[in-house]
């Protein structure tokens, strides 16, 4: 159990460095309540296992060659700063009674996965992670009922850390006036933009090496 317990709070440190994914999930959970934030957060963990799994598999040494993590940091770059100008554009648009019903539970859940499986660092990050894992739990005896087990901890962590920032969101929400909803969503889309500069700006830097 204490290994469970530590695995899981390797999730949720993990989870916690704020990113384009937590902004975007206290971002829904401001303007959309806690059920689309969480929905949110909950895509964003299919594309954390999908990506496991791909870990595990090895599949996702394809996706460290130089030219994919060019397409990669470039598509991730798209999705962030569009996402980040909807944000910005829409905001004045945002309003109590009326930002809930804008996206469906299903769109929101899509759209998390999204951004997270279109992240690139959420490659690096599980095949550095998860890769260290896997040697460990090689190390130690080579069963697959403990990968399991360590593997489904840290997605218990990662749940654990969704639901903590749906909650914060939500809470925010009642507090916030309509002109507080528009000021949050542009924060937030500022911070998408910044998120998707920064991918495009590795992108450049593996295609032009020299330059940069």
């Amino acid at each position: 159990m204490s290994v469970f317990l530590s695995y899981m709070i390797l999730g949720l440190s993990l989870s916690a460095p704020i990113g384009p994914i937590n902004a975007a999930q206290l971002d829904k959970g401001i303007k959309n309540g806690f059920w689309h934030s969480w929905m949110f957060g909950v895509g964003a963990v299919f594309a954390d296992i999908l990506y496991m799994i791909l870990v595990y598999l090895g599949v996702v040494h394809f996706l460290s060659t130089p030219f994919m993590q060019t397409f990669l940091w470039l598509f991730g770059a798209f999705v962030l700063i569009y996402t980040g100008f909807e944000s910005i554009m829409n905001a004045s648009k945002i309003t109590i009674s009326s930002a809930r019903s804008e996206d469906s539970i299903p769109k929101t859940m899509f759209s998390g996965f999204i951004m997270s499986v279109s992240n690139p660092m959420t490659i690096l990050f599980w095949l550095g992670i998860y890769g260290s894992i896997l040697v460990k739990a090689a190390a130690d005896d080579n069963s697959s009922g403990h990968i399991f087990l360590y593997s489904l901890a840290v997605i218990a962590g990662v749940v654990v850390w969704d639901l903590f920032m749906a909650a914060l969101g939500s809470f925010f929400r009642k507090y916030l006036s309509q002109r507080g909803l528009s000021i949050i969503s542009i924060i937030s889309g500022v911070s998408l933009i910044a998120f998707g500069i920064y991918f495009g700006i590795r992108a450049l830097t593996l295609l032009y090496p020299l330059v940069f």
